[in-house]
């Protein structure tokens, strides 16, 4: 490392000499984990136990509470067990004739692949899209796809020039002598890992529109099909830089009409020209647009002319803001998106992304209530002033962490039960 550098570091660290350690080579910052069995607990975050209310409303069978309801989850502040527990249910379930994922990250030791393995074993149709260019995991996902084709489920490896990131889960059971699919959608990896410590939205439903969709990206993912439209979904790389454009661009009509121009986007990173330029047009417009951004940041807020109405913000806290949603309030009929692509040109234009509309206005409303909770945060937000520079919130009001909150909010209300 330069000298300058090195000092210009310790310098705003406040790192005494005596505490700086030279090594030869590169530091692995994995060997930080070895602080943390340090016994410091008041250096340490208390314990968390997130709240699970589909296992507490209708036991083991999930397939019930979806049947119920679209059930939407928040991890890690709702448990991350209920995707491993649908994958579970479905391979010992006589029922279910086929399960059908992607994996893009799973991890060690992933108690969803083994849980493939079984279905597979057990004679079920087990179809496995397979990342094997996921940064990082390149290792793990080649052992788990060998072990999964050992026991017979058909792994495939995506199309040419194009990574996979959507998440995506379908699965076809037998109900009353008919078919019925069953589908979660997901911001975040098949990982119950992260599923702690990054924060992700879990969908469960068997919208019929969704699961048609659903059921031909995976055609089209498998090489039986070249799907080229979609109903609902959007996907990428074929329309959702176009629709998210055309929705942002529907926001200056309405403001134009009805001074009713909103838009709320979260994300891990905002890059693409495309759609800072479509920002900036709704922006001096009029549209008061929101942006909750974990990451890179290209557009520039707060400049007279360009981009005053838009407001830039980064939660930087206990868990990793991973999710991505996007909002549009469409004149009152408002639509809100959930997925896996962020607004780079590589999400957008190189991998195969998906986001999901969510339908049920009550589910809505919880996410744009979640939004609400963020943008109020003044204890680890940080704003971006128009030179591009973050600086942390702070006023008079009183203190939201909203993580912090996020732990201890009630789980939904109890639905009824819903047998076959």
């Amino acid at each position: 490392m330069p000298r300058y550098v090195r000092e210009l570091l310790m310098n705003n660290l406040e790192v005494a000499p005596r505490n700086l350690y030279e090594i030869d080579g590169a530091l692995g910052f994995s060997s930080l984990l070895d602080l943390l069995k340090i016994d410091r607990p008041e250096l340490k975050y208390g314990t968390f136990s997130p709240s699970n209310h589909i296992e507490e409303d209708f036991g083991a069978d999930i397939f019930s509470a979806i049947r119920a309801q679209d059930q939407l989850l928040y991890h890690p502040y709702d448990s991350f067990q209920p995707v491993v527990d649908f994958i579970n249910q479905a391979a010992h379930d006589p029922d279910v004739l086929s399960i059908k994922q992607t994996l893009y990250r799973v991890g060690d030791n992933s108690p969803i692949v083994r849980a493939l393995m079984r279905a597979a074993e057990m004679g079920k149709q087990v179809a496995v899209l397979v990342e094997l260019k996921a940064r990082f995991d390149e290792g793990n996902n080649i052992v788990w796809a060998r072990a999964l084709e050992d026991v017979g489920a058909h792994v495939a490896y995506g199309l040419p020039g194009l990574k996979t990131h959507a998440k995506l889960t379908l699965i076809v059971r037998r109900e009353k002598k008919m078919l019925k699919r069953y589908l979660h959608l997901g911001t975040g990896n098949y990982n119950p890992s992260t599923g702690k410590l990054y924060t992700d939205y879990s969908l469960f439903t068997t919208n019929e529109q969704l699961a048609n969709d659903v059921a031909e990206l995976f055609n089209a993912l498998t090489g039986y099909s070249k799907q080229t439209t979609y109903r609902k979904l959007l996907v990428s790389p074929i329309n959702t830089r176009t629709r998210i454009i055309e929705m942002i661009e529907r926001e200056i009509e309405w403001q134009q009409k009805e001074n009713k121009g909103r838009i709320i986007m979260k994300m891990n990173s905002l890059v693409d020209a495309k759609t800072i330029q479509a920002l900036y047009n709704a922006s001096c417009e009029g549209v008061k647009i929101d942006l909750i951004v974990r990451g890179i940041c290209c557009l520039k807020p707060g400049i007279t002319g360009v981009s005053e109405n838009i407001r830039v913000i980064s939660v930087i806290g206990r868990f990793l803001e991973h999710s991505r949603a996007y909002y549009f309030h469409n004149g009152g009929k408002e639509e809100l998106f959930l997925g896996s692509a962020d607004i780079m040109p590589r999400n957008l234009d190189d991998r195969v992304e998906t986001l999901f509309p969510i339908f049920d206005k009550a589910l809505l409303k919880r996410v744009t209530s979640d939004f609400e909770l963020i943008l109020s945060d003044n204890v680890k937000a940080w704003l971006m002033k128009s030179d591009g520079i973050y600086s942390l919130i702070e006023n008079s009001l009183p203190k939201i962490n909203s993580q912090t909150l996020f732990m201890s909010r009630p789980a939904p209300k109890k639905v009824m039960f819903c047998p076959v």
